[in-house]
């Protein structure tokens, strides 16, 4: 899939190019109103687009040039499913009917589009239900069927729109499963049927389902794709602060010190990547939940600096707490020295130090822990 866009809905304009091979899933991250439901919608032809889609061998989208009429297949003859966070499910048919209506609206004969759908629901686990009408299965196997149906049609590409936002977290984790196997059997060397390998474009305003599920990632905000790339490489080191947020990870603007060192929001870090000259600007990053917690230097502690005025340390930093959130398991906090260092610590920690507003604690992080960039990469 080669995809070279710009659309419009309403007042909002997005753009987006890249390229999905056949067999990959393709992450597409972004907050609420960034376009990624406007991309998707402009690639299945539902709006109009300026530019380019091309899926195979087959050209769905090219402006008119000199001596060349412009192209525009409407979505029926796309041959490429969208499937949203809502199944759609038809209530007035079975399972097994509603999967079958996409090879039967292409034309295939009753009897093959019955065959078809049988299988795509054994494979999603329902091939008991098939009798059963839509509304008398749970929101996890509504939404399997409805990509059992996705699939039946045997399509060019699969379209996700955030699928699994709406399910409970054992049902996104198997509607999870479910498109991972896809990554696997869709070229035929697992299911042995000899099925087409297709591009899958998956939307998500989590980044852990494209860490979960897709080689590369592209992230969008306010219409434009600000960062693309492997997964490990967007979620692992942000290119800017919002994709930080977005990944849930400290992003800090740096300038090397010598000797692998840096300085960056007030902190002298030793890391791994692209090690920074004296002087050269660069970033770092790291995790919140990476940076261990301990008692005030001066506290006595075992294996940490007794003397409070010795020389700073690489990866060793002090401060005093000045805002504790509740996250998952534990607290997020932010100390008065380095309020854009944010610190996750376990719940059961929290408890032992007696974490609250203007404690005076001690930090510290393994280098491994900490990603080294260059402002200007080197050699890519």
């Amino acid at each position: 899939m080669r995809v070279d866009l710009s659309a419009h809905r309403g007042g909002f304009a997005m753009s987006a190019a890249f390229e999905a091979q056949p067999g990959e899933i393709l992450a597409v991250i972004g907050p609420n109103g960034s376009g990624k439901s406007t991309l998707l919608d402009a690639i299945a032809g539902v709006l109009p687009t300026t530019g380019t889609v091309v899926i195979g061998d087959r050209v769905l989208d090219a402006p008119a040039g000199p001596g060349a009429r412009g192209v525009h297949v409407p979505p029926a003859r796309r041959r490429i499913a969208l499937l949203g966070q809502r199944p759609l499910l038809f209530p007035h048919l079975s399972v097994r009917e509603n999967v079958a209506f996409g090879p039967r609206a292409q034309g295939v004969p009753r009897a093959e589009a019955r065959r078809r759908a049988e299988t795509r629901l054994e494979e999603v686990g329902l091939g008991g239900l098939a009798a059963r009408r839509p509304a008398e299965l749970s929101g996890g196997q509504q939404q399997r069927a409805a990509i059992a149906r996705a699939l039946a049609s045997e399509p060019d590409a699969l379209l996700l729109d955030e699928p699994f936002a709406a399910l409970d977290a054992p049902s996104a984790a198997q509607a999870r499963r479910l498109i991972a196997a896809q990554q696997a059997t869709v070229d035929g060397s697992a299911a042995g049927d000899g099925r087409r390998a297709i591009p899958i474009v998956l939307v998500t305003h989590d980044p852990m389902d494209a860490l979960i599920l897709a080689a590369r990632t592209l992230v969008m905000h306010d219409g434009a794709v600000v960062q693309s790339g492997s997964t490990a490489e967007v979620l692992g080191h942000p290119q800017s602060e919002f994709v930080a947020a977005l990944a849930g990870v400290n992003r800090l603007d740096a300038v090397g010190a010598g000797g692998d060192v840096v300085h960056a929001g007030g902190l002298m870090l030793r890391g791994h990547g692209e090690a920074l000259r004296a002087g050269e600007t660069g970033s770092v990053v790291f995790a919140p939940g990476s940076v261990r917690v301990d008692p005030p230097i001066d506290s006595g502690r075992p294996g940490l600096p007794a003397n409070p005025g010795s020389a700073p340390v690489p990866n060793r930093w002090t401060g005093r707490v000045a805002q504790l959130d509740p996250i998952p398991g534990g607290i997020r906090l932010h100390t008065a020295e380095h309020p854009g260092v944010a610190v996750d610590c376990p719940s059961t920690h929290a408890v032992g130090l007696g974490l609250r507003p203007g404690q005076r604690l001690s930090f510290r992080i393994d280098e491994a822990d900490v990603s080294l960039r260059a402002a200007t990469p080197r050699g890519r």
